[in-house]
């Protein structure tokens, strides 16, 4: 199975949207460019949500059949470890492997040293394609990050063995995830996790890497632009080298995870994807659920009172639905609203609070991250909410397609 040249991951964790998204995919193909979705949801959401993954595959196959969509679409069992994995096998068809807890894990020496044996390549002056200067390596360089990736990569080859027996290794497209981790990978990094990959004959299409600034969710990107690109560039010369060279596939791209809503770096994207003539695959992160609460509050009556309830009790709850996410969000206490003062406001007042348009005054970007947490007051809602989004559907929908369309794939993929 293999995977087209972009591709963008969509979440639907309440099952309800995949019709509104899709059509945001058939707006783009209408001007011409195809963008493949990719339905995302993790076992830590559903666990949340109290779904099931066959729910989003279900999903999916609903929204393609409704709008006859004839172009491919794939299902991500998102975020996915040995001990999760198997419940995502029989309704996924595209798999990310998250290996940042084997990140510095143990491993003997041995195994470094022949790695080390395998590839003096990677060690000394390497001049890459596109990148202006030489990489200057050292062995005890190349031997410190091949002592903290190689339990990564074995790891990732766990994972992928136990789908491939249970798929087939040609039903399926492999994702390897190393952007939960503390520091960035640089360019001779990035290349030393492609080589043992390559070892491991893990026959990844998209490699997720972490890349310098923050990546909070369902905001902007904090970091110097200008870094980043330099970064996305190097790393994309990277895999080029890295393609003839280890035996990874040659279709490889870049994935950028919690990608959606980062609007200062989508220029930058778009940029060295044309440059270098390469593919892409990004992920988002929640941007379809903050729709769902944006086109209730819009509704008015109880879907303006359900928006109301949830930030109310996600206000109450801070600490608790912040946790987990503690490393990719940054909320400012002090410019919260009290939850009386958003009970006295209009659908419009909570809608361009919560919207993702930095130009108006009225968007607070603390409320939008506590939000964007609080999906499990949602859930807790349990019919309150989903009936809610079934009798506002259009309004609802309209918010979502308008959302992926005009805010993350027209600047993407058409520089708009």
């Amino acid at each position: 199975m293999i995977i087209e040249p972009f591709s963008f991951g969509v979440g639907d964790r309440f099952a309800h949207q995949a019709a509104a998204q899709l059509r945001a995919f058939e707006m783009l193909s209408e001007r011409g460019v195809e963008v493949v979705p990719v339905w995302n949801k993790s076992h830590r959401e559903h666990t949340t949500i109290g779904s099931k993954p066959q729910s989003l595959r279900d999903a999916a196959d609903a929204a393609v059949h409704k709008l006859n969509w004839d172009n491919p679409y794939y299902v991500d069992a998102d975020h996915i470890r040995l001990e999760t994995v198997d419940e995502f096998i029989a309704s996924a068809d595209f798999f990310t492997l998250d290996v940042a807890d084997f990140i510095d894990g143990e491993i003997d020496d041995a195994q470094v040293e022949k790695f080390l044996e395998h590839h003096p390549e990677l060690v000394g002056t390497i001049d890459i394609v596109g990148i202006e200067m030489p990489i200057e390596t050292t062995r005890e360089q190349v031997k410190q990050w091949a002592t903290k990736y190689l339990p990564a990569v074995a790891g990732a080859g766990a994972i992928y063995n136990r789908i491939a027996d249970a798929k087939g290794a040609e039903n399926f497209v492999t994702e390897v995830s190393m952007d939960e981790t503390d520091a960035p990978q640089t360019p001779p990094e990035l290349l030393v996790i492609l080589a043992a990959l390559g070892d491991a004959q893990i026959p990844l299409q998209t490699i997720a890497p972490k890349f310098s600034g923050r990546f909070n969710k369902g905001v902007d990107y904090v970091g110097d632009t200008a870094q980043f690109e330099r970064e996305f560039g190097d790393d994309l010369c990277v895999i080029q080298h890295a393609i003839p060279l280890y035996g990874v596939p040659s279709n490889l791209k870049l994935s950028v995870h919690s990608g959606s809503d980062k609007f200062s770096i989508y220029a930058p994207i778009r940029r060295q994807l044309g440059k270098h003539h390469a593919g892409l695959h990004i992920k988002t992160a929640g941007t379809t659920w903050l729709e769902e609460v944006i086109g209730l509050a819009l509704a008015g009556d109880e879907g303006l009172q359900i928006a109301r309830d949830i930030y109310r009790k996600a206000l109450a709850k801070q600490e608790e639905l912040c946790a987990p996410y503690a490393a990719v969000i940054d909320i400012d206490a002090a410019k919260l609203p009290d939850a009386e003062t958003v009970d006295n406001w209009s659908g419009a007042e909570f809608a361009a609070a919560l919207r993702h348009v930095p130009s108006d005054e009225r968007y607070n970007p603390s409320l939008r991250q506590l939000i964007h947490v609080g999906y499990k007051i949602a859930a807790q809602m349990g019919a309150r909410y989903t009936d809610a989004l079934e009798n506002n559907a259009e309004i609802v929908g309209n918010c979502v397609t308008e959302n992926l369309f005009e805010r993350h794939l027209k600047p993407l993929f058409l520089g708009e």
